[in-house]
């Protein structure tokens, strides 16, 4: 469990170079948007940027553990043939997100169609809250923009469908939004420094690098892992 955890922090953490140009404009804007007594005040103000991602993070895990309940119930159906596959799986897509944010695979983030018509539902719902004038508000409003269509947060999900189980998945995906926290939280006082960063070619591709090496190592070394598991619990 604890390798789909890190390997979802990480990943979160390094989408920051995403995450800047997408949910850390639409988190400017949202802030922006709050009435100045909250804005000027500073623990408010965290009080309402903590609402948005929470509920944020709550839409992410909530998925996770749709995904990781299928996975856990093709593990049923398939048994080790079909642990293999889903690994294989988790590895495609962790390299495809490497390559996404080191700027090599662009159309990788064609996966956000899956989507389009779920968000098509929400994204009026989402309307009607605004403006928000409560941390209430902010957090319904964040669960709504937690399935916003977005390559790298749609190919998560469909990486825990590896995770093996519900729960897993569920942990899975917190631990993604909780990886982002940094990039969306700090819109508005560190967007442009983020910005600077995200532009620079070879920070991208030191991200994208680090992902495709862990998704090789995920291969490498956890399937030997599980394998081994048994052999161990026996004595």
């Amino acid at each position: 469990m604890e390798f789909p955890l890190i390997a979802g922090f990480i990943v979160g953490l390094f989408n920051t170079l995403h995450c800047v140009g997408m949910c850390g404009g639409i988190m400017g804007a949202l802030t922006f948007s709050l009435p100045a007594e909250v804005r000027e005040r500073r623990p408010r103000l965290l009080t309402y940027l903590a609402a948005y991602n929470s509920g944020r993070i709550l839409s992410y895990a909530a998925a996770g553990a749709l995904l990781g309940g299928l996975g856990g119930s093709l593990l049923g159906i398939f048994g080790d043939r079909g642990h293999a596959l889903l690994q294989g799986l988790a590895a495609l897509l962790m390299t495809g997100i490497g390559l996404y944010i080191a700027g090599w695979f662009p159309k990788f983030a064609l996966v956000e169609r899956l989507g389009i018509p779920l968000w098509r539902r929400l994204e009026p719902l989402g309307r009607r809250m605004l403006p928000v004038r409560s941390p209430v508000q902010a957090l319904l409003y964040g669960t709504i923009w937690g399935w916003l269509p977005c390559g790298t947060v749609y190919s998560m999900l469909l990486w825990t469908v590896a995770a093996e189980g519900p729960v897993e998945g569920m942990l899975a995906m917190a631990a993604f939004g909780a990886g982002t926290l940094p990039a969306v939280m700090g819109a508005g006082m560190l967007t442009a420094w983020l910005g600077r960063i995200s532009r620079r070619p070879a920070i991208r591709r030191v991200a994208g690098m680090s992902l495709i090496a862990l998704a090789i190592g995920s291969v490498a070394l956890i399937e030997p892992l599980h394998q081994l598991g048994p052999s161990l619990s026996i004595h």
